[in-house]
């Protein structure tokens, strides 16, 4: 799969798409909190987002409905392994050291993370 980068504007435009899985423009606008974006704004980050095949679109007369061409879990994983990429020279080993170091995990959720590797572990 191919590196997906999102400004901030496109995540925020993204958590609605998201949500909502198919939207229109008017619903795209009443999703945001005020102060509301400007509707050329919205349009330009849809445009930007349907050129970096992230974004599609249904038109149904001259409206269009919107779409995620990409799953939330799907971004989420090229972001963390880009993360990890970048600040961990691609070690998941200190990564999940400097994960579990600097975090204020209590005892029990450590146990939990460790159950929860230990599952992996066994499949």
């Amino acid at each position: 799969m191919k590196e997906i980068k999102l400004t901030d504007s496109e995540k925020s435009l993204m958590e609605i798409l998201w949500e909502k899985k198919r939207i229109f423009m008017k619903d795209i606008l009443d999703s945001y909190p005020e102060p509301k974006p400007a509707a050329t704004t919205i349009a330009t980050l849809l445009k930007r987002m349907q050129n970096k095949d992230l974004v599609g679109y249904k038109l149904y007369g001259n409206s269009r409905e919107y779409y995620p061409k990409v799953e939330k879990g799907e971004y989420f994983n090229e972001e963390m392994t880009s993360m990890i990429d970048r600040f961990f020279n691609s070690s998941v080993t200190q990564f999940a050291s400097f994960f579990t170091s600097n975090a204020k995990f209590s005892q029990k959720q450590l146990k939990e993370l460790r159950d929860i590797i230990d599952e992996q572990i066994k499949e």
